[in-house]
């Protein structure tokens, strides 16, 4: 089984994404977790060492993968 993660701010742009494309994924094929990183701000490195820049991102098998834009990592410092 593969690894997803859905890192977020909270913000409408976020949460849409994640109804759109976190809970699309086939749960037999992935494990989504999804990270808040608003409120989980000691996630925000992880999330840079992974190679996110800004969130919404969906980061698969260690290849993040951008959708739309609803802030970068640096605004959530």
């Amino acid at each position: 089984m593969s690894k997803a993660v859905f890192f977020h701010a909270g913000c409408p742009v976020c949460v849409s994404a994640e109804q759109q494309f976190a809970s699309a994924l086939d749960p037999a094929r992935y494990t989504v977790e999804v990270v808040h990183l608003g409120e989980q701000k000691s996630r925000i490195a992880e999330a840079e060492s992974l190679g996110v820049k800004s969130v919404p991102a969906l980061v698969i098998d260690g290849q993040p993968f951008h959708i739309n834009f609803g802030a970068s990592l640096k605004d959530l410092k």
